[in-house]
């Protein structure tokens, strides 16, 4: 019997049913799912792992936290426990009936130390079986026929890169995270994780808001002008752009009597737009967080997509598609999208294809179909990823767009002006790709020595700005740049910080006091934590882990002798690090004054025994003023009062929606709410009103 390992159910079912031919149902035995079939006349059973089925921790005597010398933490043994035993015992059980087992988990560092975990298990009762690899990049027919017919040797080195991250990551994750629970008090739920990535991560950001909060704004001045020719009216700019000087651009204002300029310029240009290159992860989470999905929420749904046999495997560095890429191939099944079929059309009608391409790698190719689906088969979420995966890929097919430029310098009275027009020559790429903007500015026909009347004019008075707060899409381009992380674990990374609630915005990310707190005590007394030279560093040394030119265990001891450094620093300036963090959390639980009139304490968010959070006087028990929370979603303050009962209002933001709402359970804006058996509004349920 020939074993093939899959990573996940839906993947299993997928590569079984394609070297069946044809469909194939699941059994399950204790647990373990699992799919028989036959294909070129021999017998394979398809057993699906669940990601990772072996955890990796400390031994049983570091779980307790408070009793943790954290010293000795840093050089812990770490176990490999079970993480799913019924599938585990499943492989040991048929291990003796396996003659070949071939590992065809996804293609990554992850991937191939998932295939080492069933292989370690299948050996426990067959230690000669064989083991063989298949590489696929996709899972559909073409792909996973090639695989199987080409197979591979699964790569033990490859396997301990991963697993010396994960030993690293627990090590650091654990020993950074107890420390700054510990001595800020924040134990259960509401603990403060901190990481290897996560700290210079939440630095980043930190660092930016700081930039934003010293930023002073500087004032200038802009002259707006809107011109007619013809009866039709267009706008234009004073040619200086910025006035600096507030006297220097109220004389030029004067210029707008008598109201009539003179074309004295005219230039056409014509501009090349060059097409998008093809998608590769942190280019494809930019673009999907740019249509208002979260970084992790992109890369779940992909996977799914992947899994399914729609698109390739999500996660890659690479710009440039292989030559063995049948592109024509891909266009005609995508003619069969109802939504695409015109677009396809289109490029097709070409003639020859010529792909933009970009920084070529060894890695699995740029994400792009690979099979057809219909929008009612998939979910709305999904289908909004599948089309912005085939149109990035039309894009990169099609032509580069071409606009015509205009550029017309008008003299109003001895003052310089500028108006800019663009036209489309061709659209190209433009058609396929909405997501790009294509903005036209038509101006009536102007030529050098034409007269035109000014209809307005106006002295406009600005300030300058700070630099944006990031993104996701924009935080996952400078992690990649910083060598953080990976292009597997960035999206992650940013989950968590949100997660613990160090940040905050779907747009533009915020700090909150704690990250402030946290980052400016790291900073201070341990900086090798909030540098990304200490983790890309880090990347290298498993690179070499991974190329075989460096043992597992030799990166993992150097990792922990940093850690060693940081966590005795951090020790020695634990009183003042544990008070900033304190004052810091206070700050950020204060929702308003308590209402009390003869108290002067604070409403600040608090946790009873059960974990349900609440409203609570600060200066309890002399107080007992309180009020009940959503068990869930982010609190913010307004500034606004109840128009019901004049009391203070917070906004809920959950998952998938913001609402306001008053802190008094009790307020008429409530009745709806108490509504026996209604269960409350949908934002009630969103959030979890308790």
């Amino acid at each position: 019997m020939i074993l093939v390992v899959a990573e996940k159910a839906i993947a299993g079912q997928r590569i079984s049913s394609i070297l069946a031919g044809k469909s194939v149902s699941a059994s399950i035995e204790k647990g373990a799912r699992f799919f028989l079939f036959e294909s070129r006349g021999k017998q394979f059973i398809t057993v699906p792992l669940r990601g990772h089925v072996v955890d990796v921790d400390f031994p049983q005597q570091y779980s307790y936290w408070l009793g943790t010398d954290l010293k000795k933490l840093v050089e812990a043994e770490i176990e490999y426990r079970e993480k799913e035993k019924p599938i585990l015992d499943f492989l040991r059980k048929i291990a003796k009936d396996v003659e070949e087992v071939i590992i065809a988990t996804d293609h990554d560092r992850e991937g191939e130390a998932i295939g080492f975990e069933a292989i370690n298990a299948l050996k426990e009762n067959n230690p000669n079986v064989k083991v063989k690899r298949a590489l696929f990049s996709a899972i559909t027919p073409k792909d996973i026929e090639k695989a199987f017919a080409e197979l591979g040797s699964a790569d033990k080195n490859l396997s301990d890169s991963a697993d010396c991250r994960r030993e690293i990551d627990l090590v650091w994750g654990a020993v950074l995270t107890r420390f700054l629970s510990l001595i800020s008090g924040c134990l259960g739920k509401s603990f403060l994780s901190m990481g290897r990535v996560q700290g210079p991560t939440l630095t980043l950001i930190v660092d930016r808001e700081k930039e934003r909060l010293a930023f002073k704004p500087r004032d200038y001045w802009e002259l707006a002008a809107v011109f007619k020719k013809d009866s039709k009216k267009f706008e234009a700019s004073h040619k200086k752009g910025k006035f600096w000087d507030k006297n220097e651009a109220e004389e030029a204002f004067k210029c707008k009597e008598p109201p009539i300029g003179k074309v004295v310029k005219v230039e056409k240009k014509k501009r090349i737009l060059k097409k998008p290159l093809p998608f590769n992860t942190t280019s494809f989470l930019a673009s999907a967080t740019a249509i208002g999905f979260t970084a992790s929420r992109a890369m779940s749904i992909a996977e799914t997509l992947y899994q399914s046999g729609f698109i390739s495997y999500p996660r890659t560095d690479n710009m440039a598609y292989p030559g063995s890429l049948d592109l024509k191939a891909i266009l005609h099944s995508l003619e069969a999208v109802p939504e695409l079929r015109k677009d396809v059309q289109k490029i097709l009608s070409l003639g020859k294809i010529e792909p933009s391409f970009g920084k070529a790698t060894k890695d699995h190719p740029p994400i792009h179909p690979v099979s057809t689906t219909s929008k009612d088969k998939l979910s709305a979420e999904q289908w909004k990823i599948y089309e912005l995966v085939c149109r990035r890929f039309l894009a990169t097919l099609d032509e580069d767009a071409i606009t015509e430029n205009l550029s017309v310098e008008i003299d109003l009275n001895k003052q310089p002006f500028i108006a800019t027009g663009q036209v489309f020559v061709k659209r190209g790429w433009k058609e396929v790709y909405p997501y790009s903007k294509a903005t036209e500015i038509v101006l009536p026909a102007l030529s050098k020595g034409d007269t035109v009347e000014l209809v307005d004019l106006q002295l406009l008075s600005k300030q300058t700005m700070p630099k944006p707060r990031y993104s996701q899409g924009s935080l996952i381009k400078l992690m990649s740049q910083l060598n953080l992380g990976t292009k597997a674990t960035r999206a992650e990374i940013i989950q968590k910080l949100f997660a613990r609630n160090y940040i905050s915005g779907k747009k533009a990310i915020e700090p909150n006091r704690i990250a402030f707190a946290v980052v400016e005590s790291i900073e201070k007394h341990a900086p090798i934590i909030a540098k990304p030279e200490m983790t890309a560093e880090l990347e290298k040394e498993m690179d070499l882990v991974a190329a075989g030119k460096k043992k597992k265990q030799a990166v993992v001891d150097e990792s922990r002798e940093d850690l060693s450094k940081a966590l005795e620093q951090l020790l020695e300036h634990k009183a003042d690090v544990g008070l900033h963090l304190r004052r810091a959390l206070i700050a950020d639980s204060v929702v308003g004054g308590c209402p009390s009139k003869s108290c002067d304490g604070e409403l600040l968010i608090r946790r009873g025994r059960t974990g349900k959070r609440f409203l609570g006087c600060s200066n309890y028990p002399r107080c007992t003023v309180s009020y009940p929370l959503p068990k869930k979603g982010k609190i913010t303050p307004m500034e606004e009062k109840c128009k019901e009962c004049g009391n203070l209002m917070v906004m809920v933001k959950g998952r998938r929606s913001r609402f306001k709402m008053c802190i008094d359970h009790n307020c008429p804006s409530k009745k709806d709410w108490k509504k026996k058996g209604s269960g409350g509004t949908g934002e009630e349920k969103e959030a979890e009103i308790g």
